[in-house]
């Protein structure tokens, strides 16, 4: 009984972060839109940022309550299931041409930061001058993010004297704080009844984050991913994917690290396994789309083969 009502709350969670993110989403666009921003600028930071969100705070709190593995795992598991499952649907499903120009510099951006992630945690842990690094990354890669859309956009989307109803702004400030909040609730729910639930499975809190959490904290980019192949726009899924990417692992490893006071210990299956394993699917992945400049099917089935093997080694040796 005490199971079933773990599994429950853990779905409970799971459905908060999903439709807070979603409604937190549009009513960041929404404030962003009347406010002027150009809308490449939107979808290249409060969008992206947005859409990380459930795995930034799931891992904050999974850290802060000492529960680390959790908060590694989901991080680096989100970015590996965003990449070996999410993109390579997106690959499979709608093949076309990508533009090494457009998302060269970004893959470059999650290579480099990986590759980084890898080294640093050769030792067991992630400490601060790490962690800066890895906030530096994140922070010219936001740059990069804003000028470019600024330069595409040429401040031409700004509204001019747009008339705003007082009852869409009640209603989307209540959009924007419901869904906070939801997220917020929801996170916390993620690591508590996911600790306890590995519990009961008698598997470790890793495995946990690095599966369940970590794919149920990707279900955003899943979202944009369908989204994108429905409206046949690939490179809206990709570039998505890859920006979302960059920011967990240059933003939230480095977050947990800094705001827990002390450095971030890797455990064994992180430093054996999960890092190891984003950082081979990341190269086997993104290499060949940037050598041949085209998202292509066979590229998307290795991808996710590739993703299957790593799964079945960690819940083979859960």
């Amino acid at each position: 009984m005490e199971l079933t009502v773990t599994i429950i709350l853990f779905i409970v969670g799971l459905g908060l972060i999903i439709k807070g993110g979603d409604v937190f989403v549009d009513a960041a666009t929404w404030a962003a839109d009347i406010s002027g921003i150009p809308k490449f600028i939107i979808g290249a930071t409060i969008v992206s940022l947005a859409t990380t969100l459930p795995e930034l705070l799931v891992s904050l709190f999974a850290a802060l309550n000492g529960k680390v593995d959790i908060a590694i795992g989901n991080a680096v598991g989100s970015v590996t299931a965003n990449t070996g499952l999410i993109m390579a649907i997106s690959m499979i499903c709608l093949p076309s041409i990508a533009k090494r120009k457009s998302i060269g510099l970004k893959a470059a951006f999650l290579i480099l930061s990986t590759a980084l992630l890898l080294l640093f945690s050769r030792d067991g842990f992630t400490g601060v001058i790490e962690s800066i690094v890895l906030l530096v990354i994140f922070a010219v890669s936001m740059w990069d993010s804003i000028s470019k859309g600024k330069k595409a956009a040429g401040l031409k989307n700004a509204s001019e004297g747009v008339m705003v109803k007082r009852n869409e702004i009640l209603s989307n400030a209540a959009k924007f704080v419901l869904g906070a909040a939801a997220i917020v609730i929801g996170a916390d729910m993620l690591v508590d009844y996911g600790s306890s639930l590995a519990r009961f499975l008698g598997i470790s809190e890793a495995v946990i984050g690095a599966t369940l959490i970590a794919v149920g904290t990707s279900i955003p980019e899943l979202v944009t991913t369908v989204t994108a192949i429905a409206k046949r726009e690939a490179s809206l899924s990709v570039g998505n994917i890859i920006g979302a990417n960059v920011i967990d692992i240059t933003l939230i490893m480095p977050l947990c690290a800094l705001l827990s006071g002390k450095p971030l210990p890797v455990s064994g299956q992180n430093l054996v396994l999960d890092i190891p394993a984003c950082f081979a699917i990341i190269i086997l992945t993104l290499l060949p789309l940037l050598a041949r400049e085209k998202y292509s099917r066979v590229n998307g089935v290795v991808s996710m083969a590739a993703y299957v093997v790593y799964l079945y080694l960690i819940l083979s040796g859960a």
